[in-house]
């Protein structure tokens, strides 16, 4: 066992992954306001445990003391996309960005794995600030869709299992498992415009629930108690007969009576 002291070692990835995170995350709140749509459906990370990293470097042949240039994804962000399209948005998105450097990138989506394994990778090289000052780390940015990830979780687990050693049988079961999950992202490319206007008008019908039940709460603030007794009728009624457009309009005559009940309140 290598006789540093790893806890030291691996704190500017942790601080990596973390930062990497909130800038990824931040990055899918922004699109979604801009665009209504954003190619990122949630990211993840993990700081690659100590045992892995032994591994790793037994198998590549990375001396102990170049652990830090010869391993480069001790520091992993996973963003999960919902179609391929949108895998290559978010790749040159991260292009673009003065916060981090791309090393290089794998694109194992066109060029996949005889395994079957689908995936985009880009190493990067980020700054994080630590007590002695700017450490550049190399960090792994996986870039999936929700099949792509669902089937490299589950051969990573037989991978772990059979030690890297996989039965014949399940191997050609694994292989014909990707190409049905590449499958399914063909095909959910091919009508994403349907499921994009589903999702669009879900969203556009939830908000429009919480913002009149909002109007509603905010009218007992100001004690209008009887009008927020009848406009909660009128949205128990719509709500109960699915008439979106109702509740639209009720939330627009709700805002009117709370801006009166403002007047009212400064007056």
């Amino acid at each position: 066992m290598d006789g540093r002291d790893w806890n030291l070692f691996l704190q500017p990835y942790e601080q990596a992954v973390e930062e990497l995170k909130v800038k990824f995350k931040t990055m899918r709140v922004e699109l979604k306001i801009r665009e209504s749509y954003a190619p990122i459906e949630f990211v993840t990370g993990r700081v690659k445990r100590i045992s892995s990293i032994l591994e790793k470097a037994k198998r590549l042949n990375v001396p102990s003391d170049q652990l830090d240039t010869g391993i480069e994804d001790i520091a992993g962000i996973r963003i999960m996309c919902q179609f391929v399209d949108d895998i290559h948005r978010v790749a040159s998105l991260i292009r673009t960005r003065k916060d981090l450097s791309l090393v290089y990138e794998k694109d194992y989506i066109t060029n996949f794995k005889d395994s079957g394994y689908r995936s985009y990778h880009m190493i990067v090289e980020y700054p994080v600030q630590t007590a002695l000052g700017y450490k550049i780390v190399l960090a792994e940015i996986q870039i999936r869709t929700l099949a792509m990830n669902f089937w490299a979780t589950i051969e990573h687990s037989l991978n772990y299992k059979f030690k890297e050693s996989l039965p014949d049988d399940v191997r050609n079961r694994l292989k014909k498992a990707a190409e049905a999950a590449a499958q399914l992202d063909s095909e959910m490319t091919n009508i994403r415009k349907e499921i994009l206007d589903a999702q669009t008008e879900f969203e556009e019908q939830s908000n429009v629930v919480s913002k009149v039940l909002s109007g509603i709460q905010d009218l007992y603030f100001y004690h209008r108690v009887r009008e927020a007794a009848q406009f909660q009728m009128k949205f128990n009624e719509q709500f109960e007969k699915e008439d979106y457009q109702g509740l639209s309009q009720l939330s627009l005559d709700i805002q009117a009576a709370i801006g009166k009940a403002k007047k009212a309140n400064q007056s």
